[in-house]
């Protein structure tokens, strides 16, 4: 999954009025997140300790992520919307930051635990062979680098702390050229920190889950021939919200 410079700024500038669509629209819009986000995650995260990030990289990541994915703290029109805080986003990049030295990037399964009895076979991480090792190890160290930057950047573009402005002026600050490939980063990881399997650290309490209706891995049970007819849950893209599907034509017809 990838996201342009210009597709994040629509995004953060949609929930300020009539400039464009809302930025959960734009979230709704991604429907293949939830498995994508599982295959290019790390280990679980261990909220309570940074791998990565110093505590005030950490704040402001967390900041910047809430004006991606808004949750009620964030914007009173997402009451009772999880977004980047309440999934654990940033939890979730901190500990891909942090796997430099670990095997653990791939979830084991074939399933978890949530709709069958045992253990949490999800949980049982996958070894990488040693090419896929160094592979990743160049991929983490380039993320590592650009987080460093990119946190610089942020900071410089508010003055001193990015997390001390008004979200106007993240939203402005997120918005500009000049980090425009650093937001893309940041909105890709925040879309794999709220969908992806909670094995991998984020999507706290099935957060992300529950907002879209998405059940997970439900191995072994399987689905019943009624499940496979009728909808796991609500389709925010559905007939029955027309209005976002309206936000995302327009923001498409836009860039």
């Amino acid at each position: 999954m990838s996201a342009s410079g210009p597709r994040g700024s629509q995004g953060s500038q949609g929930s300020q009025g009539s400039q464009g669509p809302r930025r959960r629209a734009i979230i709704a819009a991604i429907p293949v997140a939830a498995g994508l986000a599982a295959c290019t995650s790390s280990r679980p995260a261990q909220p309570e300790v940074l791998d990565f990030f110093t505590e005030h990289q950490a704040a402001v990541v967390e900041a910047a992520t809430a004006r991606i994915a808004p949750g009620p703290a964030d914007d009173p029109a997402e009451a009772g919307h999880p977004g980047a805080r309440e999934a654990g986003v940033t939890g979730y990049i901190d500990t891909i930051l942090g796997a430099l030295d670990d095997q653990d990037i791939f979830a084991g399964g074939p399933w978890s635990n949530r709709h069958t009895s045992g253990p949490d076979l999800m949980a049982r991480f996958t070894p990488l062979d040693p090419v896929a090792r160094i592979a990743w190890r160049k991929r983490i160290i380039t993320w590592q680098d650009q987080y460093a930057r990119g946190i610089s950047q942020l900071d410089k573009l508010a003055g001193g702390d990015f997390t001390k402005k008004s979200p106007d002026r993240q939203d402005k600050i997120l918005a500009a050229k000049s980090v425009s490939e650093f937001t893309s980063l940041l909105f890709e990881h925040t879309i794999e920190g709220l969908y992806a399997s909670p094995e991998y650290g984020g999507n706290r309490d099935l957060a992300g889950w529950k907002e879209i209706g998405f059940p997970g891995d439900v191995q072994p049970r399987g689905y019943s021939a009624d499940e496979v007819e009728r909808s796991d849950g609500h389709d925010p893209l559905g007939h029955g919200n027309t209005g976002v599907v309206a936000d995302v034509l327009k923001l498409l017809g836009a860039l």
